[in-house]
């Protein structure tokens, strides 16, 4: 048999493309990330895991897995435990892309507290900065106190 009589429309493995995807294209789909490229840096730098430890880009994931994402700036970080429900290799608007996962019970209380806390952090400072006649006062608050 040559290698031209070869049905090269045939995937090399024996699972058929809808049961398992590559991960980085799946959180492209469900709007974790706005290209996979950003969704491949975000997995290459440890923001993403499956079964608790680091993956790779090409790590095929299926129906039922749980994943941990990590997204936003140092400042504002949020981590999300997700649970994949369906698969799909085209991105859609974000009511499709809800489809795709459900977030745990547990990861959406935690987010919600982290939100909270960070929200009351904020309640500590001033509303604006102090002019010249306060930052005096301040100053004279300060000196005092030593």
């Amino acid at each position: 048999m040559s290698k031209h009589n070869k049905n090269h429309n045939q995937p090399s493995h024996s699972q058929p493309d809808a049961v398992r995807m590559r991960i980085d294209k799946w959180l492209w789909a469900a709007r974790f990330y706005r290209t996979r490229t950003l969704a491949k840096e975000a997995i290459e730098s440890g923001r993403v895991h499956y079964a608790g430890s680091r993956v790779k880009t090409s790590k095929e994931i299926a129906v039922g897995d749980e994943l941990q994402i990590r997204q936003g700036s140092a400042t504002a970080m949020s981590e999300k435990t997700v649970i994949v429900e369906a698969l799909s290799a085209q991105r859609g608007n974000a009511s499709a892309a809800q489809q795709l996962y459900s977030e745990t019970e547990e990861s959406a209380e935690r987010r919600a507290y982290y939100a909270e806390q960070r929200k009351l952090s904020n309640l500590a400072r001033p509303d604006n900065k102090p002019n010249k006649k306060e930052r005096r006062d301040l100053q004279r608050f300060k000196n005092n106190q030593d």
